[in-house]
């Protein structure tokens, strides 16, 4: 594979990571603001399959196209911008996976609540505070992390 073309997939990759965290959180803020079981099931449904289509699929082929382009580049794996921009992607990791279960424990219990016609349980809320507080540093982390691949500082 060409670097050019390496760049431009691991651009891609970022793009995606970055702008599917971002609308992900949009829709699934918007939706818990209503209140509304059936919508809120309804959305985290399909932010549930988002994230594992978008995603975890650009999660993963981010480290494959950024070793190969660093390679590509002559760049050592252990130059500044790319180890904390390593460390900085296990950081996202390590927020992102337990997300991915609080996303899909918040859809069953709004699923539950719509279908027994009842208002979302305190469960709910409290996993959707956690949801909140992990998404934060995770996306700050995630722009941390793109700024390092433009500006590649020493």
């Amino acid at each position: 594979m060409s670097q050019d073309l390496l760049l431009f997939v691991h651009v891609i990759g970022a793009t995606v990571l970055l702008g599917t965290g971002a609308g992900i959180a949009f829709f699934m803020v918007m939706a818990h603001q209503s209140r509304v079981p059936e919508l809120i099931a309804h959305v985290a449904g399909i932010v549930v399959v988002a994230d594992m289509v978008f995603t975890a699929t650009a999660a993963i082929a981010q480290p494959v196209t950024g070793y190969f382009l660093a390679r590509a580049s002559g760049w050592p794996l252990n130059e500044g911008w790319i180890a904390w921009s390593l460390a900085l992607y296990i950081f996202v990791g390590i927020f992102w996976l337990p997300v991915i279960w609080m996303q899909t424990r918040m859809r069953n219990l709004a699923t539950q609540a719509r279908d027994t016609n009842s208002p979302l349980p305190p469960a709910y809320f409290k996993i959707y505070r956690w949801w909140f507080a992990f998404g934060v540093p995770a996306f700050i982390a995630m722009l941390a992390i793109i700024w390092l691949m433009i500006t590649k500082p020493s």
